[in-house]
């Protein structure tokens, strides 16, 4: 194990590999700070490019986009109330409103900082436990994944201050709208009503993009004789003791809620995220702050998400 971390130390000097790096975390950042595109299409997208170079340099440039591209998505989820990516989503209830209080700064500082003690975290996690955690997965089959989509759709109840009834509506809404398409069991068609262009179902993306773009839009053409004060930012802050004080427990929790559900075969960011998300609200002393703009829920949703 040692002498592998020694040449993957050692890979990173190289000069190539470096520009690389820095070249795909650009990429990332743009892919993941578009609504609609994601970490996974553009890892798709840069595949092809990868074909013909060396094992480390694949894996290097596809994980760095990935890595940013999922950081990237609480860019616009923050700003505009967008996430880039469907693993953003959750940073979306406290960042925009922390935005609309002139502290977007504030809120994308934590959600940098957040975003690479996460990433950090997992990579050692994985370089020391990988067999074991590759095992543990393993044992997870439909019962266990049943329990777990369970466990998702109760923890809706407390994830806003909504209710428990209405946010138990949309979860249940939004499982309806997973049953469009092909059941990939029996090959029978669900609730396409004979449109071909629904036999491949509804993905996560778009419902993301109409549930927040238009919503928001909507929101925005109330306001066309109004006098609305826009979102201002200086530079991005970086957190300060006293957020760093309120949110470490926070990010090492969702560290570790985040690393647990990566292993997951067919579970990722977005389901990470909301449990990071939630349990960062369950523990937090001062619940009232959230969905108005807690620095603890965009640091638990972020470290949770990149883990």
């Amino acid at each position: 194990m040692f002498d592998g971390a020694l040449a993957g130390l050692g890979a990173l000097l190289d000069i190539k590999l470096l520009a690389m790096i820095f070249a795909a975390t650009v990429a990332g950042v743009l892919i993941g700070a578009l609504p609609g595109l994601g970490a996974t299409s553009g890892a798709a997208l840069l595949l092809p490019f990868t074909v013909t170079m060396p094992p480390v340099q694949a894996i290097a440039i596809l994980a760095t986009l990935y890595c940013a591209a999922t950081y990237a998505g609480s860019i616009t989820a923050i700003l505009i109330n967008t996430p880039g990516t469907s693993a953003a989503a959750a940073t979306c209830i406290d960042g925009y409103p922390l935005a609309q209080r002139g502290e977007a700064g504030r809120a994308l500082g934590m959600a940098t900082v957040a975003s690479t003690i996460g990433g950090i975290f997992s990579v050692i996690v994985l370089a020391f436990s990988a067999p074991l955690l590759a095992k543990l997965a393993y044992q997870f089959g439909p019962p266990e994944y049943f329990a777990l989509s369970l466990f998702g759709l109760s923890m809706l109840a407390s994830i806003s201050a909504g209710g428990a009834v209405k946010n138990l509506i949309g979860g249940v809404f939004g499982v309806l709208l997973a049953t469009i398409g092909i059941d990939k069991m029996s090959s029978v068609e669900r609730f396409t009503f004979g449109s071909p262009e629904l036999a491949e179902g509804i993905h996560f993306i778009p419902v993301l993009i109409g549930l927040f773009a238009l919503s928001e839009l909507l929101v925005q053409s109330t306001m066309l004789n109004q006098t609305v004060e826009r979102i201002a930012m200086k530079a991005v802050q970086l957190p300060s003791w006293e957020d760093y004080r309120r949110t470490w427990r926070t990010i090492l929790r969702s560290c570790g809620i985040g690393t647990f559900i990566g292993v997951l075969p067919a579970e990722g960011a977005t389901v990470a995220s909301m449990i990071g998300y939630n349990e960062a609200r369950r523990w937090s002393k001062n619940k009232d702050e959230f969905g108005k703009g807690a620095i603890e829920g965009i640091a638990g949703a972020e470290a949770a998400n990149n883990a």
